[in-house]
């Protein structure tokens, strides 16, 4: 009878850890340090080295338990990705096989045949290879499976991509560090995973992938027989019927997707993904069913057509959709920034002659020099970084931390920039952007949002501002009131250009007026403070070749 006690040791083969691939363009990356050293153990989730590329710094943790066997690579190494960097193993275990892709070593002679098919399970899961969910930065917890893109029993090769999965502020894919079958997927699409839980697992086919389920328990013995039956009994207790509240539906964005695409009426949907999860398959059965929101409403409609004219029936036409992480975070933030800081708003215009004349020149001339791009933005950025320099405004370019008990103030200005996505908002940093040039602001800025846009930004670089500018001009709004981003000390909303009139000589003058409206935090700095920002940013903008002509 097979031998399912997972009491004793199971000892997987020596496996090697691969250079990760941290964006599709990048082709490699260079070994900052190593955490670990050979013959040091190794724990699940345990960093083993630092490494970086050309824009960001990361570190690779231990998907395998063992011991450090081999190191294939020294700091300062420049390492192709997808390459092996080190082997994880069981002590004696010989490195190399994991390098030459060599089997498991066979049975030692003389074992009796009952007994070496008693072990077959127990030995079968040390060809199973779990993978687990990336930790994307130190702040988060747990990430969504928005698209898985290969099914159990497929074949994957070393880079093949398993699945797409998002945290609140970007979107990665993993990758497969091991060949092999998927024996096993643990989680749907929509699910929210705990960073380091086991997704699925890749092995060799007829190899026990239920030792790494999150939270399993596997009987100490059973019958292969009666294996079969316990595992189409998940798919059951997967199916089974749940009241729903539709005020509060869990849904995959992927099922969410089809049904806005098909008007599903979810409001009759019933869930079958875990924990009360709607996924796709429950949106289609409700197309298939004919429960669409189209239909209801024709069906209403021909019923109140039949009867006499009357006051009509009350309705609620209306759905309900969960929020999003990234509105989730956003809702937070908003909150804990109106709620906790004395926030108030000032409001100043400024003479945007010189800062029109400006970008109409480098639209015109600046193609040959890479400056035809630079926008009105980009030269408001460039003088507010300017302007924070200045010492008496150094309470603006600071973080009030510790519960309102510290100011951290930064001797350069990271300058937080707030871009629309459709995701949601999201305020990337510029860092040290009072020592960039006009042109190497305008390339970075751009850079950002557009990495913001496509959800492939670094979390690395979604956090450490000093002080953030806000431009919704391209709106037509005249004023707002921006919200400062905790624990920053001031927000800068920028306005529309508008024409404005004045008397000069006597005569009526047509002059280009952009409004500025700040918003600071009254614990951090007083109203005068304040406003002598503004007054300087003012003259700053106003004098803007002279600015320029300063560095």
């Amino acid at each position: 009878m097979p031998d399912y006690n997972l009491d004793r040791e199971v000892k997987p083969m020596a496996v090697a850890v691969i250079m990760p691939r941290q964006g599709n363009t990048v082709e490699s990356c260079i070994i900052t340090e190593w955490k670990k050293k050979v013959g040091d153990t190794v724990a699940v989730g345990d960093i083993l080295f630092a490494y970086e590329t050309d824009k960001a710094a990361f570190e690779c943790e231990a998907e395998t338990a063992g011991t450090l066997l081999k190191v294939l690579y020294e700091e300062g190494d420049d390492v192709p990705v997808l390459e092996n960097v080190c082997v994880i193993g069981n002590p004696g275990e010989n490195p190399d096989d994991a390098l030459n892709g060599a089997a498991a070593a066979p049975a030692a002679a003389g074992t009796a045949p009952a007994a070496a098919a008693a072990a077959a399970p127990a030995a079968a899961a040390g060809d199973c290879h779990p993978v687990i969910m990336p930790r994307q930065g130190n702040t988060v917890e747990s990430c969504v499976i928005t698209e898985f893109f290969k099914s159990v029993g497929d074949q994957v090769n070393v880079g093949d991509k398993l699945f797409a999965y998002e945290t609140d502020k970007a979107a990665f894919e993993c990758e497969a560090e091991f060949a092999g079958t998927l024996l096993a997927v643990f989680y749907n699409e929509g699910d929210d995973v705990p960073c380091l839980d086991n997704v699925c697992v890749i092995g060799a086919p007829g190899a026990n992938p239920e030792v790494f389920r999150p939270g399993a328990e596997v009987p100490a013995a059973a019958p292969v027989a009666a294996a079969a039956p316990a595992a189409e009994a998940a798919p059951a207790a997967e199916l089974a019927e749940a009241p729903v509240v539709v005020g509060d539906l869990k849904i995959s964005p992927r099922a969410k997707k089809l049904a806005e695409d098909k008007k599903a009426d979810l409001s009759k949907v019933v869930p079958t993904g875990p924990d009360g999860r709607v996924i796709e398959r429950d949106v289609q059965k409700l197309i298939d069913e004919g429960k669409l929101l189209g239909a209801t409403a024709a069906a209403a409609t021909a019923a109140v057509a039949a009867a006499p004219v009357e006051l009509g029936v009350p309705c609620d036409d209306s759905y309900t959709e969960p929020m999003s992480n990234i509105r989730k975070v956003i809702a937070r933030s908003m909150v804990a920034s109106l709620s906790t800081m004395a926030q108030l708003t000032h409001n100043i215009s400024y003479d945007a002659t010189e800062v029109k004349a400006a970008r109409a020149l480098y639209k015109a001339k600046g193609e040959p020099f890479g400056m035809d791009k630079i926008s009105i933005n980009d030269i408001i950025m460039y003088v507010v970084a300017r302007t924070l320099t200045q010492p008496e405004h150094r309470a603006l370019n600071a973080n009030l931390i510790d519960d309102g008990k510290t100011m951290k103030y930064f001797r350069g200005v990271n300058l937080g920039m707030a871009v629309d996505t459709d995701r949601g908002l999201m305020v990337p940093t510029i860092f040290n952007a009072d020592k960039m040039t006009l042109k190497q602001l305008s390339d970075t800025a751009k850079k950002l949002a557009k990495e913001c846009k496509e959800g492939k930004i670094s979390p690395d670089y979604l956090q450490g501002a000093s002080f953030t500018v806000s431009n919704i001009g391209s709106l037509g709004i005249e004023s707002f009131t921006p919200v400062v981003n905790p624990p920053q000390t001031g927000i800068l909303g920028v306005c529309a250009m508008k024409d404005a009139f004045r008397m000069n000589n006597g005569q009526i003058e047509v002059y280009p007026s952009m409004n500025l409206s700040l918003s600071y935090d009254h614990r951090a700095l007083d109203g005068t403070p304040a406003s002598k920002f503004l007054r300087d940013l003012k003259i700053n903008l106003e004098n803007f070749n002279l600015m320029l002509a300063k560095g």
